[in-house]
């Protein structure tokens, strides 16, 4: 049995980026067992929509005059998940992110094993804005970034 990504409160200052200005959290619940946050975070960055991917080409393409980091990607490399390298890992959390001079970014894929078998899967993103384009940016961005990151958890664990 699967749910639907749901939007959940952050706090800041968050453990993954202290001085983050920003940041916002969904959630999904699966009865899907054996999850690592490794595990979540490679599936949820594989189970991109097609849509999700086109959006990142034309963001990638804008924002290349303004020497935005257009992520990584080596599919070989376990220290990159998706276009992220990882910043750390723990028992129930894996963090990805990128430091850029207009912002920095992280993206924390939480596990929560809950009963009756489920694993509750938490990804939070935090944002510390430095300058004038990165605000802008975020601003930008972030009402597509509210519908990336449900869609992507809904393709990787939603029914």
């Amino acid at each position: 049995m699967h749910t639907y990504a749901i939007a959940n409160p952050v706090t800041l200052p968050h453990p993954a980026l202290p001085d983050a200005d920003w940041a916002d959290s969904f959630s999904i619940t699966t009865s899907d067992t054996g999850i690592t946050p490794e595990i979540a975070a490679q599936k949820i960055m594989q189970s991109r929509p097609g849509w999700v991917a086109r959006l990142m080409q034309i963001r990638d393409l804008a924002m290349r005059p303004f020497g935005l980091k257009p992520g990584v990607n080596d599919p070989k490399n376990h220290n990159i998940i998706g276009i992220f390298p990882v910043i750390a890992r723990a028992d129930n959390s894996i963090t990805l992110g990128l430091n850029d001079k207009h912002l920095d970014f992280r993206l924390v894929i939480e596990i929560d094993h809950v009963a009756g078998g489920r694993t509750a899967i938490r990804a939070i993103t935090a944002v510390k804005r430095h300058n004038i384009l990165g605000q802008a940016y975020l601003a930008t961005i972030a009402p597509f970034h509210r519908k990336i990151v449900p869609a992507m958890l809904n393709a990787a664990y939603g029914r």
